[in-house]
């Protein structure tokens, strides 16, 4: 696994227990489910890519209408500034001097 010997292997277990004590159940798994999702994720990324390559005409023509009603709508764009009411008062009271 990894090229690891038995001892390294040992290291990296005690290394792990210092670290994680108690908790070392929990993280091993979280860390598993987590492996279990990413692995779920790539294969429904694989089947995407396989229907993709091997569907017929009518579906690419399908995805390229979907991408093109995506492609018309408007651009969002930055809020428009409106400039204040009025000038701004100046208060010659509150000045201070350093």
């Amino acid at each position: 696994m990894f090229g690891l010997g038995p001892m390294e292997m040992m290291i990296v277990g005690v290394i792990a227990v210092l670290l994680f004590g108690n908790k070392l159940p929990e993280v091993g798994r979280s860390l598993g489910r987590s492996l279990v999702e990413f692995k779920k994720g790539m294969g429904s990324i694989q089947d995407e890519i396989s229907s993709a390559s091997s569907g017929n005409s009518s579906s690419r023509t399908a995805s390229t209408s979907k991408y093109n009603d995506i492609d018309d709508r408007d651009e969002a764009t930055a809020p428009k500034f409106d400039p204040p009411a009025s000038e701004p008062q100046d208060n010659k009271d509150s000045t201070a001097t350093a």
